[in-house]
């Protein structure tokens, strides 16, 4: 069976938004992202100087994505410290609204929405050696009440002076740690991300879902399908996912990789949908039309 590098990560998410004004207030302003550059007229978000993260492509006037459609269901902000995600929790709580919160024991976590309603997580991991496996070998995670208390003893003697601060950012070494997707079919998201591209299935018993992961992760790639089994796609209309990236850490692991697709018919695009200056590769769309941007970071850029 093939396998996908262990060292893969998740890079950067791209969304197309109704209003760059609103939605940069939202993901500066709330969330504390910087701008770290422009493309083609989008704006490019990070916590890091190039480390992309978020890429905003206005649509005006788009509407959000109704329920019962696939694509995104969240991404996922994964926060260097349990610490940063307590700074977080205060700082949304007081400019925003969350739509729940979850311990899902390899991971505590917060859930949002932009104002477009594309679904964001907030997390941090909890150390991977206090993560347990059931007698099948799957990674046990599980959604339980988040205890907020506990998470807020993180800012004891600090307050909210930190997390409320006006120039707030996101901490460095913050990144996206997952990308969860409404799909049509597990049976379909299962052969293309664990059958072509080779991550590992770290939990299939979960209700409706899978989850897949490269190097022992809990889950890069989260899989659903709470929209609907055969979900039709979002219209043109809809604000949507326009793609998101794995990072693959050597041109030697993303070659194999492309040997292994070629070989198995699937079409491969010279060139990655977000030209950043740095990265490299191609782009493969799944089997619900979702493009894939697979990128080697230049280091000598």
């Amino acid at each position: 069976m093939f396998r996908l590098d262990p060292a893969t990560s998740v890079g950067w998410v791209g969304l197309t938004v109704s209003s760059l004004g609103r939605s940069l207030d939202f993901y500066t302003g709330v969330l504390g992202f910087r701008r770290v550059g422009v493309l083609d007229d989008a704006a490019v978000l990070g916590a890091d100087e190039n480390v992309p993260l978020v890429i905003l492509h206005e649509q005006k006037g788009a509407e959000p994505r109704p329920p019962n459609r696939r694509g995104l269901y969240h991404f996922a902000v994964l926060y260097p410290s349990r610490r940063d995600l307590a700074r977080a929790f205060t700082r949304v709580a007081h400019n925003w609204s969350f739509e729940g919160f979850a311990d899902h024991l390899v991971s505590e976590a917060l859930y949002l929405s932009d104002p477009d309603l594309h679904g964001i997580e907030l997390y941090v991991d909890r150390p991977r050696g206090r993560w347990t496996f059931s007698s099948f070998n799957e990674l046990r995670m599980a959604t339980l009440p988040l205890n907020i208390d506990s998470l807020l003893e993180e800012l004891r003697g600090e307050g909210v002076s930190k997390s409320l601060d006006p120039g707030y950012h996101l901490p460095s070494g913050t990144r996206i740690g997952h990308i969860h997707l409404h799909v049509s079919s597990l049976e379909k998201a299962e052969q293309f991300y664990h059958g072509l591209l080779g991550f590992d299935i770290t939990l299939k018993s979960y209700p409706g879902a899978l989850f897949l992961s490269a190097g022992g992760y809990h889950h890069h790639i989260g899989a659903n399908i709470w929209a609907g089994l055969n979900a039709p796609p979002p219209s043109e209309n809809h604000v949507q996912l326009k793609s998101f990236s794995l990072i693959l850490p050597s041109w030697k692991s993303l070659e194999t990789l492309l040997k292994r697709l070629t070989e198995s018919g699937v079409y491969v695009e010279d060139g990655l949908v977000h030209g950043f200056e740095g990265y490299e590769g191609v782009t493969v769309t799944d089997f619900d039309g979702n493009h894939v941007e697979l990128a080697v970071k230049d280091n000598h850029a």
